[in-house]
């Protein structure tokens, strides 16, 4: 498979974790606005887009862990190895598991 359809499958399912998954969307949305209320002048529609936003990435970075471990065992130099980049989108795929169901719901 491409290595763009890679990053768009995976950047896809960050997504979808991001914007349905509501306990850590929850979670992120009360924390950002005890810890930082003045970030987003007060407005409680930006500060649920950051939320978002930083689940979305927290999926894609914690995913990509075990990707990294893997490399680094096998001892991958230069790019990203096909097995790494499908173990990418695995875990990917396995933390939007909990968000799947409101978006089937849902939907986009």
């Amino acid at each position: 498979m491409d290595r763009n359809a890679y990053f768009v499958a995976i950047a896809f399912f960050g997504m979808i974790n991001g914007l349905f998954n509501q306990t850590w969307l929850l979670f992120t949305l009360l924390h950002v606005q005890i810890l930082a209320p003045a970030l987003l002048f007060g407005s409680v529609s930006l500060t649920l887009m950051f939320s978002s936003l930083m689940v979305s990435t927290a999926t894609i970075i914690l995913a990509g862990i075990p990707a990294a471990i893997y490399e680094r065992i096998v001892g991958a130099k230069d790019d990203s190895t096909n097995v790494s980049m499908w173990i990418w989108l695995a875990g990917t795929a396995l933390l939007t598991l909990p968000a799947v169901g409101n978006f089937l719901q849902i939907g986009l």
